[in-house]
């Protein structure tokens, strides 16, 4: 079974000129239930679609499968998808032997700039990068799949006031 073990923070701070990759991803959701779900993604000129299980308690485990497809088999399954298109551009910035994958989200999401960091077990250490903020492993309203249908922009402002 392939599992995807991950931390996630919100990034404070500039990041782009430390990046060594940048792609534009679309993704949409066919199912996103129960903390399933069965996404369809864009990425650049490529097309995937992957299937991820409920997260382990703390949210750092879950099961993930995906499979590259091609790209207009993927813009016709964005057709299909549940109401909320998840739009933004990926980073990736290297810091000691980890990658992090950096997502600045556009549309209803603008505004929020969150990091991920994969890794090979729960307890493995890793190098944080100095735009590195507040961990939010675990708080569901960072899931993509959340973030679709209770957009940045609407719990962002309910939060300021």
């Amino acid at each position: 079974m392939a599992l995807e073990i991950e931390r996630k923070f919100l990034v404070e701070g500039e990041f782009k000129s430390k990046a060594y990759s940048c792609s534009h991803i679309k993704q949409g959701y066919i199912l996103s239930s129960g903390g399933r779900t069965v996404r369809i993604r864009i990425r650049d000129d490529k097309g995937y679609v992957t299937i991820k299980g409920p997260s382990n308690a703390d949210g750092l485990t879950r099961y993930e499968w995906e499979k590259e497809i091609p790209l207009n088999e993927a813009e016709e399954l964005m057709l299909l998808c549940e109401p909320g298109i998840i739009d933004k551009h990926r980073y990736l910035v290297r810091s000691g032997k980890h990658t992090f994958e950096v997502d600045e989200f556009h549309a209803d999401n603008d505004g929020l700039v969150m990091a991920e960091v994969e890794l090979a077990s729960e307890d493995e250490t890793f190098l944080k990068p100095d735009f590195i903020g507040k961990e939010v492993t675990g708080d569901r309203r960072y899931y993509n799949g959340h973030l679709r249908l209770f957009p940045y922009s609407i719990w962002k402002a309910q939060k300021e006031q």
